[in-house]
């Protein structure tokens, strides 16, 4: 995601309404980065999710307006130094620790899109599923049964240790959101974010389906 998809989220941005950006390869750093671009000019990060690339892959986030007087005056600032960012113009240069944080609150926000039980019950139905499509493609051949059997019994065996670094993920994103100050906000469907003064961008979980 170079300048051509910064100026193309920016012209996207002229509209006043919500904006997604997807990353098809799911990369956090590229939809932080482009985040901060748009902090620059009256919008603010508000979600990612799973899903919305080529065959479901990938990240989609929402950008939504920030109406706080900070932002306003900001992006009116940046309008002015930089009228024709969206159209080939000069870039403004987010700071590093914007970008930094910005990070930090997508890799949370994916990490605690779902319970733990939620995860179990995805990834051992995602197993399962496989599992038995494989088995009908070999068939009643015994030995690939056996070898379908035993991949599927390692798979499930990994799964507490993935919920374990996961764990460990979230934790460490969240000593980064506290240090900066963010509070966390439970949501009406129960999920814990962190924000920037406790207020949920977009009135809420703008994502959710």
């Amino acid at each position: 995601m170079g300048e051509r998809r910064v100026r193309k989220m920016l012209r996207q941005m002229e509209s006043g309404e919500p904006v997604r950006v997807v990353s098809a390869m799911g990369s956090m750093k590229k939809l932080a980065r482009l985040a901060s671009f748009a902090q620059q000019f009256g919008y603010e990060y508000a979600d990612v999710r799973q899903g919305g690339g080529a065959q479901g892959k990938g990240l989609t986030m929402l950008l939504v307006p920030d109406p706080t007087p900070e932002a306003r005056e900001r992006a009116a600032r940046n309008r002015a130094r930089y009228p024709r960012a969206a159209d080939g113009g000069e870039l403004p240069r987010p700071a590093p620790e914007e970008f930094e944080l910005l990070k930090a609150r997508i890799g949370y926000d994916l990490a605690t899109r779902y319970t733990e039980k939620q995860k179990v019950a995805l990834s051992g139905g995602v197993f399962t599923v496989l599992a038995l499509a494989v088995a009908v493609k070999v068939g009643a051949h015994t030995t690939g049964l056996v070898v379908v059997g035993a991949v599927w019994a390692v798979l499930m065996a990994l799964l507490p240790v993935g919920f374990i670094v996961n764990r460990r993920y979230r934790e460490k994103q969240t000593a980064v959101l506290r240090a900066a100050g963010l509070a966390p906000v439970t949501e009406p469907n129960g999920r814990v974010r962190y924000v920037p003064g406790g207020r949920l961008p977009g009135h809420g979980n703008p994502l959710a389906r």
